[in-house]
C-alpha cells in the first residue's frame, strides 16, 4: 500500500514537473543572417561552404523550406519587427516610422527583458531601440556608420564605443548576446539578433589564414572568396549561443529562429544541388526572397522535422506572441505557423503577398506581386509557371494559358485585389515633404501615385 501511494505521489510529482515546464513563459531568440539566401545552408541542399552548427539545429528541430521575406534589408526588417507588409508601412529605406508597433514593444509590455544585438539600420535617433521596446542595445549603424568587422564602431544603448586594435565586430555583437542570455536566465527574455554577417565588404575572418587585427575600413582585403569564412563564421557564432544556452540549464524551453533577412548579394555563386546558385539581392525572383529558415525548441520540437509551408516575414510576430501567451495585435497581416511547431497542420497560407520598394524616396519604383507554390503574379500583368520557370525568364501568354493556370491566374488575381487600395496616402505625402527638404533645389510639388 505503501509502495502504490508512493508511486502514485511520484507519477502525480512528475505530471506536476511537466505541468509547471508547460506554463512557463518560453524564452525567445530570433537570430537573422544579413544577406544570407536559401542555397548557404547544408542541410538546404548547399554544397559550397560549411554550416554544421545550423545543420544540427535543423536535425533536431524543424526546416522550413518555403520562407520567403523581402529582396532588401530595410524592407524585411520593417516587416518581421510589425508584422505588417510594407505597403501599409514602410517609409523609405533606413526608416523604421517611430508609430509602429514592434515585436519589442510586445515582449516588453507582457514582461520580458528584451534585447537587440547586430545591425540597425533603422534609425539614428539615441532612443530608436528603446522607442521600440528593446532594454538592451548592442548595435552596429545605429548613429553612425563606422566600419563593422575589423576594428569596428559600435553603439551600446545609443554610446559610440571604439575597440582596441584586433577587435571584430560579429564577435563582440556575439559576446553581448551571450552575456545577455547569461544575466537573464532567471526571467523569459526575449533576444532578437539581427547579425552584422556575411554582408559585404567580404573581409577575412580571425579564422581566415589571411586576417589582419590591424585593417581598418571597409574596402581593406575586400574580395569574394571570404564570403566562405564569412558563413562559417555565421554558423560558429550561432553555434555559440546554442551552447551557452545549453550551458545556462535553458536550452529546452528557448525557442531558438534562425533566418535570412533577403538572398545573397549577387556577386555570390555557389554550388546547390548539383548546380551554380547566383544571388539575387534586391531582386524579386526567388534568388532575392527564399531564405533559409531552421526553428529549434527541444521543449515542443522533439524529432527533426521538414516542412513546406509558404512562410512569410510578417508571420513571425503573430507566432512569437502565441509562443508567449501574448495577445496578438489586431492589425497585423501575419499568419502564425505555432500549430506546425507543435506538430499540427495549423492554417497554412495559400499564397504570399509581396508589395517591394527598394529605396522608396531615392526613386518610386514599386513591384507589387503574389505567389504561391507553383505560380506568380505581378501588378502589371506578368505571370509565370514557378514550377517550370523558378526564376521568371519568361512570362506567360495570357492568350494560351491552360484551364488549369487561368484558373491558378484568377486566384492571385483575387488576392492582389484585396491590397489595391492599402497604400495610405499620407506615407507618400510625408516621403515627399522629406525629400523636398533635404534637396538643394526643391522641386515644385507634384502628385505621385505609386508605380505598380
Amino acid at each position: 500500500m505503501k509502495f502504490k501511494l508512493f508511486t502514485l505521489l511520484c507519477v502525480i510529482g512528475v505530471l506536476c514537473g511537466v505541468s509547471a515546464r508547460a506554463a512557463e513563459k518560453p524564452n525567445i531568440v530570433l537570430i537573422m543572417a544579413d544577406d544570407f539566401g536559401y542555397e548557404c545552408v547544408t542541410a538546404n541542399g548547399g554544397q559550397s561552404y560549411q554550416t554544421p552548427h545550423l545543420d544540427r539545429l535543423a536535425a533536431a528541430g524543424m526546416r522550413f523550406e518555403q520562407c520567403h521575406v523581402q529582396p532588401l534589408c530595410t524592407p524585411t526588417r520593417v516587416q518581421l519587427m510589425t508584422g505588417r507588409y510594407n505597403v501599409r508601412n514602410y517609409l523609405n529605406f533606413g526608416t523604421l516610422m517611430r508609430s509602429e508597433t514592434t515585436f519589442g514593444n510586445l515582449f516588453k509590455q507582457a514582461g520580458y527583458v528584451t534585447g537587440i544585438c547586430g545591425k540597425w539600420q533603422l534609425g539614428r535617433e539615441k532612443d530608436a531601440p528603446q522607442h521600440f521596446g528593446f532594454d538592451e542595445a548592442y548595435l552596429w549603424q545605429h548613429t553612425r556608420r563606422p566600419p563593422r568587422y575589423a576594428n569596428p564602431g559600435l553603439e551600446h544603448n545609443g554610446v559610440e564605443k571604439e575597440f582596441p586594435e584586433g577587435s571584430y565586430g560579429p564577435k563582440l555583437v556575439n559576446d553581448f548576446a551571450l552575456d545577455f542570455v547569461a544575466r537573464h536566465k532567471a526571467q523569459p527574455f526575449f533576444l532578437y539578433y539581427p547579425m552584422i554577417l556575411p554582408h559585404n565588404p567580404f573581409q577575412p575572418t580571425p579564422d581566415s589564414a589571411n586576417w589582419d587585427p590591424k585593417a581598418r575600413g571597409d574596402q581593406v582585403n575586400n574580395n569574394v572568396k571570404h564570403f566562405a569564412d564569412m558563413t562559417a563564421c555565421t554558423d560558429k557564432l550561432v553555434g555559440q549561443l546554442d551552447a551557452k544556452l545549453g550551458e545556462l540549464g535553458i536550452r529546452d524551453n528557448t525557442l531558438l529562429i534562425f533566418i535570412g533577412d533577403n538572398g545573397t548579394h549577387p556577386t555570390i555563386t555557389s554550388r546547390f544541388n548539383g548546380a551554380d546558385y547566383r544571388g539575387g539581392k534586391g531582386t524579386t525572383t526567388r534568388r532575392g526572397h527564399h531564405v533559409p529558415m531552421i526553428v529549434n525548441w527541444p521543449a515542443v520540437i522533439r524529432q527533426g522535422r521538414v516542412n513546406r509551408d509558404l512562410i512569410s516575414s510578417t508571420d513571425f510576430v503573430p507566432t512569437l506572441c502565441e509562443a508567449a501567451g501574448i495577445k496578438v495585435p489586431a492589425n497585423v497581416d501575419g499568419v502564425s505557423f505555432l500549430p506546425q511547431l507543435r506538430g499540427k497542420s495549423g492554417a497554412p497560407r495559400e499564397w504570399l503577398y509581396h508589395w517591394y520598394s527598394p529605396r522608396q524616396g531615392q526613386n518610386a519604383t514599386v513591384s507589387e506581386f503574389v505567389f504561391n507554390h507553383d505560380h506568380k503574379l505581378y501588378r502589371d500583368g506578368r505571370f509565370f509557371d514557378l514550377k517550370a520557370d523558378p526564376f521568371e525568364q519568361q512570362p506567360l501568354n495570357r492568350v494560351a494559358l491552360t484551364d488549369n493556370q487561368t484558373t491558378a491566374r484568377g486566384k492571385l488575381q483575387q488576392a492582389l485585389e484585396q491590397f489595391k487600395d492599402a497604400r495610405p496616402a499620407g506615407l507618400d505625402r510625408q516621403l515627399e515633404q522629406e525629400t523636398r527638404a533635404q534637396s538643394p533645389n526643391p522641386a515644385p510639388k507634384k502628385t505621385r501615385k505609386n508605380a505598380r
